[in-house]
């Protein structure tokens, strides 16, 4: 079984910022893409930034040059840097793992997070 829990949220005012963690833990050999998703009251889940074992980081198109996604592959923790928060940006935030449970053969499964709320107040 594995684990994901977030920590970091809070209310913010516009133009402030917060850090969101996420520390996976259980039974996981390896894990792959890490990703922070969100969904808004009324909205559909979105992707925010998915960061791949190599550090690669992607975003999606509004939180580019505000958000930063980073990860420590020993510590299976990934976080995620808000800068600049608008009330936009309001949402319930999820971490995402797509891991490997065996050191063996291709089974790549996901694991979520159980959300954590991030308020931007105007």
């Amino acid at each position: 079984q594995v684990q994901l829990v977030e920590s970091g949220g809070g209310l913010v005012q516009t133009g402030g910022s917060l850090r969101l963690s996420c520390a996976a833990s259980g039974s996981i050999f390896s894990i792959n893409d890490m990703g922070w998703y969100r969904q808004a009251p009324g909205k559909q889940r979105e992707l925010v930034a998915i960061i791949s074992r190599g550090d690669s980081g992607n975003y999606a198109d509004s939180v580019k040059g505000r958000f930063t996604i980073s990860r420590d592959n020993a510590k299976n923790t990934v976080w995620l840097q808000m800068n600049s928060l608008k009330p936009e940006d309001t949402a319930v935030y999820y971490c995402k793992a797509a891991y490997k449970p065996y050191s063996y053969g291709y089974l790549i499964l996901e694991a979520w997070g159980q959300g954590i709320l991030v308020t931007v107040s105007s």
